[in-house]
């Protein structure tokens, strides 16, 4: 098969181009102008296409004799003209479109858990407006709705560890505790094959949630122990994660935390909302948040420096 992977040097789109490259697959990688070509983009069967999703006819040619795309392309903070609503909702339809033109016969779509409309967020609504868009495309598809996604080159695991090595205190978000499931992105990266290459799971929206339930702070304190570090952990109101948020959004280029994901995080990844059903059980994530899991995911190890600052000049040196 010859696949296209929106977001194709990102997080999930890497993992799945490894994947689907690894299967013998053909696949063709989208990315925005500017980004490093990463191991994904140099193994064999694959070519770069270097655009973003805002020019439907470029789409529509990369696509060409394509059989599926997986879009994975998407974003969690704004920056100038890379708005949830050019992102999220104009380039899905972009994506669904161009997939029509060059006759594409199968979308598969990554959103979120608890993406819903009218919740006064706008990256829910966004990732919502783009799962309706591609319900209502007439295309074969599948959506997935995943909650917390962890792995090498996350932002899960890079920033708790980057953390830790930074500061000795890690502030929770919220006075309550919430619940999370995480999901490894090699659980994620087989649904989606499944419904790639087997063409399976057609015309559904499906929760994604990792086999094991527990709270933020037992979570972080796993992460935590596999550094053998001991941050002091306490609790602050979530007002105080939105101020911070704002803040970091303004001065890092990969911020410790946004005002999208203090939103996520002070609602807890357990259930999809609106209610959407789970994987079939066959499919199900099973690997547990264990700490082989979570060493197999870690970053080099290092504290944030200057290079993570957005007034630092681009490729400089991380001190």
């Amino acid at each position: 098969m010859k696949i296209a992977i929106t977001g194709g040097l990102g997080f999930i789109g890497g993992s799945l181009a490894r994947a689907l490259v690894a299967g013998g697959h053909e696949v063709v990688l989208i990315a925005r102008p500017g980004r490093k070509a990463r191991a994904a983009a140099l193994a064999p069967n694959t070519r770069i296409e270097t655009m973003g999703l805002g020019d439907e006819a470029k789409l529509a040619a990369a696509f060409a004799d394509c059989d599926a795309v997986a879009h994975c392309a998407g974003i969690n903070r704004e920056i100038g003209e890379q708005t949830y609503a050019k992102v999220h909702v104009q380039g899905t339809r972009n994506v669904v479109e161009a997939a029509r033109k060059a006759a594409v016969r199968k979308v598969v779509f990554i959103s979120f858990l608890r993406a819903r409309p009218g919740c006064g967020s706008r990256y829910h609504e966004s990732k919502w407006e783009g799962e309706e868009i591609v319900r209502g495309c007439g295309l074969d598809y599948t959506i997935f709705k995943p909650g917390v996604i962890y792995g090498r080159g996350d932002h899960m695991l890079d920033h708790l560890s980057h953390a830790f090595y930074s500061f000795p205190v890690f502030a929770l978000v919220g006075m309550k505790d919430q619940l999370i499931r995480p999901t490894a992105v090699e659980d994620l990266v087989r649904l989606l094959t499944s419904a790639l290459e087997e063409n399976r799971l057609s015309r559904q929206t499906l929760a994604v949630v990792g086999p094991e339930e527990m709270t933020l702070r037992e979570a972080v304190t796993r992460v935590a122990k596999v550094l053998q570090k001991r941050p002091v952990m306490i609790r602050l109101p979530v007002v105080f994660h939105y101020a911070l948020g704002w803040m970091l959004e303004g001065i890092m280029r990969t911020p410790l935390v946004s005002l999208a994901q203090v939103r996520i995080l002070s609602e807890g990844l357990v259930e999809p909302l609106p209610p959407f059903p789970f994987a079939p059980e066959n499919l199900r994530p099973r690997l547990a948040f264990t700490e082989g899991q979570i060493r197999r995911g870690m970053p080099e190890a290092g504290a944030f420096g200057l290079s993570d600052l957005r007034c630092y000049p681009a490729g400089g040196t991380k001190t």
